[in-house]
């Protein structure tokens, strides 16, 4: 079975129709803002099928595709990837989890299960966050 959306307009990534095209050089960092944005929303509802409370979005979390593309270089590259691969954690596993639900059962154990699993790899990605000191590329 595919669980793939039917539709660009399906995917929680897909640009709105009225969206203008990306400013030269910044489409891939649009793409993880909008991939990245699209990832708390599904560990959202990961919170609430666990029974847990959503956490509110702290300024380094909400603003780490900003940051990584201002930063650029390896740091970017690595970030971009661990979106990426991040995304691949969580979209399967909320497909099941909601299938779980659908039939009747609680998902709740799971769900906590998929939580820690992206808190632990988000963390791990906000590591590549420079300190104070090193200098961003111009």
């Amino acid at each position: 079975m595919h669980a793939t959306p039917s539709s660009a307009s399906d995917s929680p990534t897909a640009l709105p129709a009225r969206a203008g095209r990306a400013e030269f050089g910044h489409a891939s960092g649009n793409a993880m803002s909008m991939k990245w944005s699209a990832l708390h929303d599904a560990a959202a509802v990961v919170c609430t099928l666990a029974g847990l409370q959503p956490e509110p979005r702290k300024p380094e979390v909400r603003n780490f595709p900003a940051i990584m593309r201002d930063t650029g270089g390896w740091r970017c590259e690595l970030a971009k990837q661990g979106v990426d691969d991040l995304a691949a954690i969580m979209e399967p596993g909320l497909a099941a989890l909601l299938a779980v639900s659908a039939r009747g059962q609680s998902p709740a154990a799971a769900a906590t299960a998929l939580w820690h699993e992206f808190l632990v790899a988000r963390a791990g990605l906000l590591t590549l966050i420079p300190p104070l000191g090193i200098k961003r590329r111009p």
